[in-house]
């Protein structure tokens, strides 16, 4: 039931080889069609209507009866709201016009990120979603000028999480309107598959989604890619043989097997090339152990293998993508539950690389099974590591959803991995790792370190990245604490309520740019 319910987990976008104009006279099969257009805001000396390039040549194609109806219709449509037209054209029975904001917006210094990009991908999921809700089951999207912000627009604002529930959304398949770009269209559509992966594995139950069954997802996401990818689901015996005593500390509390998930992706022509080592967080529920979580909110605990989600989810991409360079993924995989095998507040544990820990509170457990990984990370020789997790709360009371933290030892790193979250949208910031906050991890009274701050409710994301570095000697490291931006309410517009799956389409843009640097 379980692996059943993830594969009929379909995107709600679907990619094509081939575009078709306003002008075809076919219907796509059977099924209801609709069209989404662009309008930009009018500029102080412009006269009438902005539309985009396929809009002008729609609006031609029924004798400017698109621009009059828009002139008519109400006030000029707003950045990231759309407008319904029937009739229009008899292959497109709904059009929905959206606002893409000013033509002239670009890169914003104050927000960090590509302003045209954002209203392109907001104005696009308001669009198709309108189309949805009238149960049109194939659009054509305009590519507004960015064909990729288009497309992960339209995919990204589709997906919904309804496959346990018995009435579901109407599915969209989506196709690029025209022939504009289309290479770069399907480049947005895997883009945003890969962060709807994510979502799916945040979003499912953790009945459904146990440390064995995330593996075995992942696994058959990966199949398709078999001559460029190995999988290896590492057993509890594995990881006892490997003296990961963090990570098993954590998982002996519960009934489900953990698993240390390894993906190699070997997409570098050059065998030799040192690979890229991503290492994710996969706690798949976190009741908090002993030092049980108040029951409020603790469902979604389900999402607190965010970082395996995202990283995974990274890898299938660049898979997805081929893109030339080398790839492991690493994700601990296991629950933190309360038992009487459980690890007790004030017990300590020996990591892998034979520091011990005194662990105050169980519900800092992410940093334990985090170092034992990234202790193994070390011995594959990595030119650089990123690890991801939904670490701590007191990341998301000090940035909110608006970006990822980043805590990194590099310059070098944070400036890629910036560069890269200005083109997604999917925003970093760049945190602490002052000689201050370590100093509170390793003032323990009976262990070498102490799994929480001295001052427990201070710099919290601060001390449990300075926890992290005791297990990192490499001079290319970064920890995202995604505990933010793990969920969304209204935030991000194109996505919709629920589990976000950020910032998984950054990784891939990340690892893209670190492609095109080496090649």
């Amino acid at each position: 039931m379980t692996m059943f319910v993830l594969r009929r987990a379909v995107h709600t976008a679907s990619r094509t080889n081939h575009c078709r104009s306003f002008s075809t006279s076919q219907t796509h099969g059977n099924h209801r069609k609709g069209l989404v257009l662009g309008v930009f805001e009018k500029e102080a000396e412009e006269r009438g209507v902005h539309l985009t390039e396929a809009a002008a040549g729609f609006d031609q194609s029924v004798s400017g009866k698109l621009s009059e109806l828009l002139h008519i219709s109400g006030p000029a449509l707003k950045k990231g709201k759309s407008r319904l037209f029937y009739g229009l054209h008899k292959d497109f029975p709904c059009v929905s016009v959206v606002g893409l904001g000013k033509a002239s917006a670009g890169m914003c210094r104050e927000e960090n990120w590509d302003t045209s990009k954002e209203n392109i991908r907001q104005a696009v999921s308001a669009g198709c979603r309108s189309l949805q809700d009238l149960e049109v089951t194939h659009v054509e999207v305009d590519g507004c000028g960015d064909a990729q912000s288009a497309a992960e627009g339209a995919v990204l604002g589709l997906f919904h999480y309804d496959q346990l529930k018995s009435k579901k959304k109407a599915k969209v398949t989506t196709q690029l309107h025209g022939s504009a770009d289309l290479v770069a269209w399907e480049k947005g559509v895997v883009y945003a598959e890969g962060q709807n992966l994510a979502r799916l594995l945040m979003e499912a139950p953790a009945n459904h989604v146990t440390p064995t069954a995330f593996a075995k997802t992942i696994e058959e996401k990966l199949a398709h890619h078999a001559e460029q990818v190995t999988v290896n689901k590492r057993s509890q015996a594995w990881i006892e043989e490997q003296q990961m005593g963090a990570f098993l500390s954590v998982s002996k509390g519960s009934e489900e097997p953990p698993v240390f998930l390894e993906l190699h992706y070997k997409g570098s022509p050059d065998g030799s090339q040192a690979p890229l080592l991503f290492v994710g967080k996969g706690i798949t529920f976190d009741s908090g152990g002993i030092s049980l979580k108040p029951s409020s909110s603790m469902d979604a605990m389900r999402a607190d293998m965010g970082g395996a989600a995202t990283v995974c989810a990274s890898i299938v991409t660049a898979a997805a993508l081929k893109l030339p360079l080398n790839i492991i993924g690493l994700a601990p995989l296991c629950e933190n539950m309360p038992s009487g095998k459980a690890t007790k507040p004030g017990d300590v544990v020996k990591a892998k690389n034979g520091k011990t820990i005194q662990v105050d509170n169980t519900d800092a457990e992410g940093r334990l099974i985090l170092a034992d990984a990234l202790c193994y990370g070390h011995t594959l020789n990595p030119r650089a590591i990123v690890n991801v997790a939904t670490l701590t709360g007191a990341m998301d009371v000090a940035l909110g959803s608006a970006a990822t933290g980043v805590f990194t030892n590099s310059d070098w790193l944070w400036e890629q991995l910036h560069k890269a979250s200005v083109v997604t949208g999917d925003r970093v910031w760049r945190m602490p790792l002052f000689e201050h906050y370590t100093k509170q991890v390793t003032d323990s009274q009976l262990a070498d370190l102490n799994n929480i701050g001295k001052y427990s409710r201070s710099g919290g994301a601060c001390t449990a990245a300075a926890f992290l570095r005791q297990f990192v000697t490499s001079p290319h490291w970064a920890h995202l604490d995604i505990a933010g931006v793990m969920s969304n309410k209204d935030e991000v517009p194109y996505l919709r309520k629920g589990m976000s799956g950020r910032p998984t389409r950054t990784l891939v843009e990340f690892a893209a740019g670190l492609a095109q640097q080496q090649s």
